[in-house]
C-alpha cells in the first residue's frame, strides 16, 4: 500500500478505493445471490469477514475492471461506478447500485500526503460494506435468475479501452432509492446508493 505514516497520497488513495470496489462488488454479488454461495471463499479484511469469488471467469473479469478503475482513479477521470442487476430472461433492470466518485484534482498537482490515516479510511469503508450486507433485509427477493453488468462513467474525452463498450444508463422504472453511507480518503470521496424495483 503506497502511503506514509503521516497521511495518504493520490496513488495510495486510488489503491484503497479500487480495493473497496473489489470487495464491495464481490459482497453485492454474494449477498444478492447472483452467483452460487459455494463459488465464494471467506477472507478477512477491514477487520471483518468478506466473501470473494473463486469463479475463474468472474475473478478475471473483476481483476481487469478493478485495475482499469485504479488507473482512472489515479488520473481523477472516473465519476461513478454502477452495478446493475438484471433479470436474465427479460433483461429488465431490477437493482442499480450506484457509487458516485468525487476526486480532489488538486492532489494531481501536489504530491504532499493528506492528513488522514489508513485506519480511519478503512473504518469508514467497513461501515459502507456492513451497510451493503444489511440491505438484504429490505431489498425485494430476486426470484428469477439474474445477471449483472458494471457501468463506469468517466470524463467525456476519455478514450474507451478495448473490450469496453459504450452503454446506456440502464435506469429502473418505478424505483425506490436508499442512500447508503459514504467514505472519503480526503482525495477521493465515494457516495453510495441502491435503487430497486418497487414490488406491488
Amino acid at each position: 500500500m503506497t502511503s506514509t505514516l503521516k497521511g495518504i497520497t493520490l496513488k495510495g488513495s486510488a489503491e484503497l478505493v479500487a480495493e473497496f470496489f473489489s470487495f464491495g462488488i464481490n459482497s453485492i454479488l454474494y449477498q444478492r445471490g447472483i452467483y452460487p454461495p459455494e463459488t465464494f471463499t471467506r477472507v478477512t479484511n477491514y477487520d471483518m469477514s468478506l466473501q470473494l469469488t473463486t469463479d475463474p471467469k468472474l475473478k478475471n473479469y473483476l481483476t481487469n475492471v478493478v485495475s482499469q478503475l485504479k488507473e482512472w482513479l489515479f488520473e481523477c477521470t472516473v465519476q461513478k461506478l454502477v452495478l446493475v442487476i438484471t433479470c436474465l430472461e427479460t433483461n429488465e433492470v431490477l437493482e442499480r447500485w450506484q457509487f458516485d466518485i468525487e476526486c480532489d484534482k488538486s492532489a494531481k498537482e501536489s504530491s504532499a500526503p493528506r492528513e488522514k490515516s489508513i485506519k480511519t479510511i478503512q473504518d469508514e469503508i467497513r461501515s459502507v460494506i456492513r451497510q451493503v450486507t444489511a440491505t438484504v433485509t429490505f431489498l425485494p427477493l430476486l426470484e428469477t435468475p439474474c445477471a449483472f453488468d458494471l457501468l463506469i462513467y468517466t470524463d467525456k474525452d476519455l478514450e474507451v479501452p478495448e473490450k469496453w463498450e459504450e452503454s446506456g444508463p440502464q435506469i429502473i422504472d418505478q424505483s425506490e432509492e436508499v442512500r447508503l453511507r459514504s467514505f472519503t480518503t480526503s482525495i477521493h470521496k465515494v457516495n453510495s446508493m441502491v435503487a430497486y424495483k418497487k414490488t406491488d
